[in-house]
């Protein structure tokens, strides 16, 4: 790769440990990418409210990637960017997931709706995400706001099954794929963690390969793709891992702070 200009890093299994905390290592870490001059922010599946809680902590300035790249947005929530899911396939989109039993949660850029409250998976999305969903009676209404549609299961193979059911019946008009083995995204087409990775050069005047990134999920693999390097969670599939440049060690051990300091910043001064 260039010289590094920029770090991106996802968040939930890479940045934040398994019960959605920033250590002070993983501070530290950032802090130290910032005095070395090396540019640093955030993308994620999360909805841009999702993400409000890392901004201080971590000292960002550049806008961040919300909904895998569907928005991009600074860290005052003000969006400069959003993509919409075309509401064919939104409609698409739910009723498979409704075939394969999954829970189903619509998120706009300031909105999370839901249509019933009180399940353990939607404790640990508010949890996550620090806001509260908003209960309708069914989704009909926000469709046409939609950037992010969530399946969630705890039978991890049949979601697998409906993140291949859901590629097949969508054929381009959206992405799916999962965030977590229980989470499925589906969210707009042509925009994706790589193109908010391209975006983000484009805004700093740099090349892609100047860029390196971190994740831990598929839905990393399209940054991995357009950054100049790649590295994959200690805690990541072995096909993630295959596309990386360096693998570090879990969330549940530092694996960001770890990846910088050892990985990263020895490179930027290389």
């Amino acid at each position: 790769m260039s010289a590094l200009r920029l770090v991106i890093s996802d968040v939930d299994g890479t940045l934040v440990t398994p019960d959605k905390r920033l250590t002070e290592a993983s501070i530290a870490a950032a802090r130290h990418l910032h005095e070395a001059g090396i540019a640093f922010t955030v993308t994620s599946s999360r909805p841009p409210f999702g993400l409000r809680m890392l901004t201080q902590p971590l000292g960002l300035t550049l806008p961040f990637g919300a909904f895998n790249g569907g928005a991009i947005v600074m860290p005052d929530l003000t969006v400069v960017e959003q993509h919409a899911i075309p509401p064919g396939a939104a409609q698409t989109a739910i009723a498979v997931m409704r075939r394969f039993d999954a829970a189903i949660w619509l998120f706009t850029c300031e909105r999370w709706y839901v249509t019933a409250a009180g399940s353990r998976d939607i404790a640990r999305e508010r949890h996550t995400v620090q806001a509260e969903p908003v209960v309708v009676e069914n989704l009909d209404g926000a469709i046409a706001d939609a950037v992010k549609i969530v399946g969630v299961s705890d039978d991890h193979p049949r979601l697998a099954a409906c993140e291949a059911a859901l590629r097949d019946a969508l054929a381009g008009a959206a992405s799916a794929v999962r965030s977590q083995p229980y989470y499925l995204d589906v969210t707009p087409p042509g925009v994706n963690k790589g193109t908010f990775v391209e975006t983000m050069a484009r805004r700093l005047g740099i090349a892609t390969d100047a860029v390196a990134v971190l994740g831990d999920m598929e839905n990393d693999l399209a940054m991995f793709a357009k950054a100049g390097f790649a590295v994959a969670m200690g805690n990541a599939t072995d096909a993630v891992k295959a596309h990386a440049g360096a693998v570090t060690r879990s969330n549940e051990e530092d694996g960001f702070a770890h990846a910088v300091e050892t990985i990263l910043l020895p490179r930027a001064v290389r």
